[in-house]
């Protein structure tokens, strides 16, 4: 392969060169098959491509909701944003099939679906990932709730992509940072409890354990507390091991007083307001030294931030599929589901 440039041909006048290397990149061009259609094709669709942004959370009263719902007003990912709710009264009118229906509608030729969960590592994870064609298992269970809202997947051939939760996200780690400094009166020299609703599932339970212990590092760089823990409420799990979970925080609690001769710092990480946030907690731990608010991590702003970053993150790191037709084949409910 000859490589020609001005400091090659320095004879030649400026307007030769140019032509000669015009022909050149001609001939490289001709020279692979379907390379200008192939180039102008992705640059075209680069330049039509308009994403729609798709905020799915559990769902539950009015107030729950309304967090979400501000949320998406908050969101500035470039698109149209939609909401979609799993569970709770909400979930019939905020039904997938709807919101991407919706999405469409404003122009969205690309679907990206953020859940707004604490973990990817969860129940209604899956029931996402099913509505968005990724998966075509789904537990009895979990198809059970679906049905019951009227939730389909969408009748429209598009791309949708799914995001991954919270997880481990630096925005969440600030979140939980400055609900905890509101509650401090002298970080050094207190202790900062962390408490989630959790998944039922063992395995699950240590994966959300994993993410959120990368979260309390930074959480403990950003505020200063004297020492971190973390535990599971595991609200939904079976009334003895849900129990136990509580069983463990209130002793975890009770050491990190005695360590520190301070109240401990209580700060939930659940998504919004709701009955664990403002009853099952505080009467889990009736009674401790502690600082407690049932504040959850939405209206913050960072979770808005979290949001656009996911969506700018899996447009560099995931291709593109499209979801499969609302008239694919289900799993059906088991049995004890259905009678």
């Amino acid at each position: 392969m000859m490589i020609v440039s001005n400091s090659h041909i320095p004879c030649m006048p400026r307007r030769a060169v140019r032509a000669l290397l015009a022909t050149i990149a001609l001939a490289v061009t001709n020279a692979v098959p379907g390379s200008a259609s192939l180039l102008g094709a992705q640059s075209s669709e680069s330049a039509s491509s308009t994403i729609g942004t798709l905020l799915v959370a559990h769902g539950g009263g009015p107030a729950w909701d309304a967090n979400v719902e501000s949320l998406a007003k908050s969101v500035h990912p470039g698109g149209p944003v939609a909401v979609s709710l799993l569970m709770g009264p909400g979930a019939a009118t905020h039904r997938f099939q709807d919101a991407v229906a919706k999405l469409v509608a404003s122009g969205a030729n690309e679907v990206v679906v953020v859940p707004v969960l604490v973990s990817s590592h969860s129940g209604h994870m899956e029931q996402i990932r099913y509505l968005a064609g990724e998966t075509d298992s789904l537990d009895g269970e979990m198809m059970h709730h679906l049905h019951m809202s009227g939730i389909t997947r969408p009748a429209q051939h598009v791309r949708i992509r799914v995001t991954a939760a919270l997880d481990n996200a630096p925005q969440l780690a600030r979140v939980l940072s400055d609900h905890a400094n509101a509650l401090a009166t002298d970080p050094t020299h207190q202790a900062l409890f962390l408490v989630g609703h959790g998944p039922n599932d063992a395995e699950d339970s240590a994966a959300w354990m994993e993410n959120l212990r990368q979260v309390a590092d930074s959480v403990r760089a950003w505020t200063g507390f004297s020492d971190i823990k973390i535990g599971l409420v595991r609200d939904d799990a079976p009334a003895p091991v849900r129990a136990e979970a509580v069983k463990e925080i209130r002793e975890t609690i009770l050491l990190q007083y005695a360590a520190t001769r301070q109240p401990v710092v209580v700060v939930p990480i659940l998504v919004s307001s709701g009955t664990v946030v403002n009853t099952k907690i505080p009467n889990d731990l009736r009674d401790l030294p502690i600082i407690y608010k049932a504040v959850p991590l939405l209206p913050h702003p960072m979770i808005a931030r979290w949001v656009e970053a996911r969506v700018k993150e899996i447009g560099r790191t995931q291709p593109a599929q499209t979801n499969s037709p609302a008239s694919s084949p289900a799993p059906a409910p088991s049995a004890h589901i259905m009678q």
